[in-house]
């Protein structure tokens, strides 16, 4: 009970414990409801108060009241909807909450794949590792390569160099940028830029055929200094044999040349003494088969050089010249000694009749090759103011 603008009110007064979810905290609603007093409890306070309203049940239709009472049904109607609204949004947490753990399902995949991803990016990294590694040590071992190849290329008193497929530069020895009028600034540029040393025309045509055909091409050329040198071509092939370029040799052939120049002068001359000397006069090789004879020898014995040549001279003649003590001279005494005298032979000759000869013979070595020398002196008419064959040393 509780008084009401002075006026003693009796309410029933009812608490009800709430919670409002998710959340744990308890909340209390507290109602106030008036009811009617009992008979004979009354206080006396109220009769009068009664009678002075002159009605009865006034205090159940107090404005105060009835806006208490409307105020508790909105009240609990905004609770109804609260409730209402907190179970959608219930609803909505729950679903949301699904939907959470299916991302963090999802999440988890993904976490999972980018630990493999991780794993793979590592064993990627490992393996990129060793191959950076592994191209650190050939990029050591390809300058090591070049080096050498460029300390051997200093090294080399050999004219070489080395052009690609467009007949650029690539390489030259020094003897090689001397001969072509070369720089060490000058490697890339066509070899044709250049005016060399050489008495050649048509270099870049060689270069561009050797490339072109895959063979090897070989010629003899001369510096502007007049000295010889032997112009070798040949393709370039890389490691998987395939064409890029070509390599250019000048091989210093000029001592050769002037022997070859001395050996052939020689040999015209000794010609020239074949033809003009009045003698016969012979020339075997190391297995005693006539190399040349003089043309006084073909004239004397009525034969002709298709007839002698690389014949054994014991066939000679229908076989007149295989005599023993003349194979004994040749065969033996001769590799001993320089040379043998005046070994005089007597035989029925087709064509010429029973002649004397005395034979003169020595060793001779020319390109590397041993001949034999036989001069032979016809004694037919003075036999006995010719000496006895005589070895000579």
């Amino acid at each position: 009970m509780f008084r009401f603008n002075g006026t003693p009110q009796e309410v029933n007064l009812q608490v009800i414990r709430l919670t409002v979810p998710p959340s744990s905290e308890i909340w209390l609603l507290i109602l106030f409801d008036e009811s009617n007093p009992s008979a004979g409890t009354e206080p006396k306070e109220a009769r009068p108060a009664a009678r002075r309203t002159g009605r009865t049940g006034a205090v159940r239709h107090d404005p105060g009241v009835v806006r208490l009472r409307a105020e508790l049904d909105a009240t609990k109607e905004s609770l109804q909807a609260i409730i209402e609204e907190q179970e959608a949004t219930n609803e909505e947490l729950k679903s949301a909450n699904e939907e959470i753990e299916s991302s963090n399902e999802e999440l988890q995949s993904t976490n999972e794949e980018l630990e493999t991803a991780k794993e793979e990016l590592q064993s990627t990294n490992e393996e990129l590792t060793t191959l950076n590694e592994e191209l650190s040590n050939r990029n050591l071992e390809m300058a090591q390569i070049n080096n050498d190849l460029t300390n051997l290329l200093s090294s080399i008193n050999i004219p070489i160099a080395m052009v690609d497929n467009t007949l650029a530069v690539r390489r030259a020895t020094p003897m090689a940028e001397k001969l072509f009028n070369l720089l060490p600034s000058d490697i890339g540029r066509r070899l044709s830029d250049f005016r060399a040393n050489l008495s050649i025309d048509n270099l870049d045509n060689l270069i561009r055929e050797v490339i072109d055909t895959l063979t090897t091409r070989e010629s003899k050329v001369q510096d502007n200094q007049g000295r010889w040198y032997s112009l070798r071509i040949r393709p370039y092939r890389t490691g998987e044999n395939k064409i890029d370029g070509a390599v250019i040799t000048l091989v210093d052939i000029d001592e050769e040349q002037r022997r070859i120049a001395r050996l052939e002068l020689a040999s015209q001359y000794n010609e020239a003494i074949l033809e003009t000397v009045r003698e016969p006069l012979l020339v075997l090789d190391a297995e005693l088969r006539v190399r040349e004879a003089s043309r006084s020898f073909y004239e004397t014995f009525k034969l002709t050089r298709k007839k002698i040549e690389n014949i054994p001279i014991y066939e000679l003649a229908n076989g007149q010249w295989d005599i023993p003590e003349l194979r004994e001279l040749l065969e033996e005494v001769l590799p001993k000694n320089r040379r043998f005298e005046n070994f005089k032979i007597e035989r029925a000759f087709p064509r010429l009749g029973r002649r004397t000869w005395l034979v003169n013979a020595c060793r001779l070595e020319r390109k590397g090759e041993r001949l034999v020398l036989l001069a032979l002196e016809d004694i037919t008419f003075a036999p006995e103011a010719r000496p006895a064959p005589t070895p000579a040393t």
